[in-house]
């Protein structure tokens, strides 16, 4: 039976002050694929390492269910949680065959050897490794060790399955594939799930819910379309993929509500371009200034190319590569005075050197207050690294207080949306 997943204020602060949690709270429903994503040392795995167990929060409540599993001093462990995991390293029982690991997870449901046994076959069955049940650890490829610990994870039917970046040790094509199987057998099983990942496109392709985690924070929580479509802020932005950014100042409202008219800064004969105020604008009201600076998000969606003198194109630019990607060509697009447009997609080769036409669609163009260049990007000139200010919605790491010691401190640096 899928179980309910409460986490509240949950802070995990580490000897020496490291806080690697700074209170999220969230509730996954029962049935639900809720996946985490956030850059290494974001906070995922170590959320996922205190909702199984592993590690105990320093305060905070957790609730599995019907049953608190952490507050204060309160910590069950892992082995009573009634809860499964699956790791990154897989973490398979070297001196036993592939049957007998999946089998060690009936072990606690006190089922009888042949019963385990039979259930373990027909799960590894069900994952396509029927004809592989004696075959140990080391004579198995990555995929297939992958797939025999999703069986181990699955075949005691618990009501929460917690998976901690499965998939990253796996070439490209079998991350593919095996993305698909944990995606329909999981639904098919009904478990409950937190799934944690650095990949995106891995995240917004399995989950219902999406949690992005910031330096300990959950900085937003909701369907992965409105991740993408509406981020909260110009980091989750970036994390969830543009093709670049433009430094503009704001002229006035858009042709639709929602949306304002922009300038790029330093652009020769670029046209106003229209975009939507972003999550971190704070409503907008910042960005309702005529003349206010600001920054572009611009999603590779928005992106099209046309002629050169085209009256539709906001800017103009030179194809700098092209990189075929079998149902697509990929472009790299440089305006001058602007900032390059990577992952720009083209039905048609495009030689190097072409000069082009770039038009943005305001769908896919994100206005945020309080411009800073991308780290990505290179420094403006006679731009020194310091002077740069800090973007809203990131942290900026010279100027971040130390925290005090109580987690209760911090609270207020905790903003979840959706």
């Amino acid at each position: 039976m899928a179980e309910r997943l409460v986490v509240e204020d949950a802070w995990k602060v580490y000897p020496g002050g490291n806080h690697a949690l700074r209170g999220p709270s969230l509730s996954v429903e029962p049935g639900t694929f809720m996946v985490l994503l956030g850059p290494s040392g974001s906070g995922k795995t170590t959320l996922v390492r205190t909702i199984a167990g592993i590690e105990r929060l320093t305060s905070g409540r957790l609730v599995i269910g019907e049953r608190v599993v952490a507050d204060g001093h309160v910590h069950l462990p892992p082995e009573r949680r009634d809860l499964a995991m699956v790791f990154q390293d897989y973490a398979l029982w070297p001196h036993l065959n592939a049957r007998d690991n999946v089998a060690f997870a009936l072990r606690r449901r006190r089922l009888g050897r042949a019963d385990a046994r039979r259930r373990a076959s027909e799960m590894l069955e069900r994952m396509g490794l029927g004809h592989l049940t004696d075959r140990f650890p080391v004579q198995l490829s990555g995929g297939e060790q992958q797939r025999v610990a999703l069986a181990r994870a699955l075949v005691g039917g618990t009501g929460l399955l917690l998976c901690d970046e499965p998939l990253s040790n796996l070439d490209a094509d079998l991350r593919e594939r095996l993305r698909v199987e944990i995606s329909s057998l999981v639904r098919e099983a009904g478990t409950t799930t937190v799934y944690i990942t650095h990949d995106q496109l891995e995240a917004f392709a399995l989950a219902d819910r999406v949690g992005v985690l910031q330096d300990g924070v959950l900085v937003q929580l909701g369907p992965p379309e409105d991740i993408y479509t509406t981020p909260a802020s110009l980091f989750v932005a970036r994390f969830t993929g543009l093709a670049g950014e433009l430094e503009v100042t704001v002229l006035g409202p858009g042709k639709a509500p929602g949306y304002v008219s922009v300038q790029p800064v330093g652009v020769g004969g670029a046209r106003p371009i229209d975009a939507r105020i972003g999550g971190g604008a704070g409503g907008g009201g910042a960005l309702a200034t005529p003349t206010a600076p600001a920054l572009l998000a611009v999603r590779p969606s928005a992106v099209r190319l046309c002629a050169p003198e085209s009256t539709s194109a906001h800017l103009a630019g030179r194809v700098e590569d092209s990189a075929f990607r079998g149902r697509h060509y990929e472009l790299v697009v440089d305006s001058p005075g602007a900032r390059r447009l990577t992952g720009v997609v083209s039905e048609r080769r495009v030689p190097r050197g072409t000069a082009v036409g770039v038009e943005l669609d305001a769908a896919g163009c994100i206005l945020f207050a309080n411009a800073r260049r991308s780290p990505l990007a290179p420094p403006m000139e006679n731009e020194p690294e310091e002077s740069r200010p800090a973007q809203q919605g990131e942290p900026d790491a010279r100027r971040a207080p130390r925290s005090s010691g109580a987690p209760g401190h911090e609270r207020s640096r905790t903003a979840v949306t959706g």
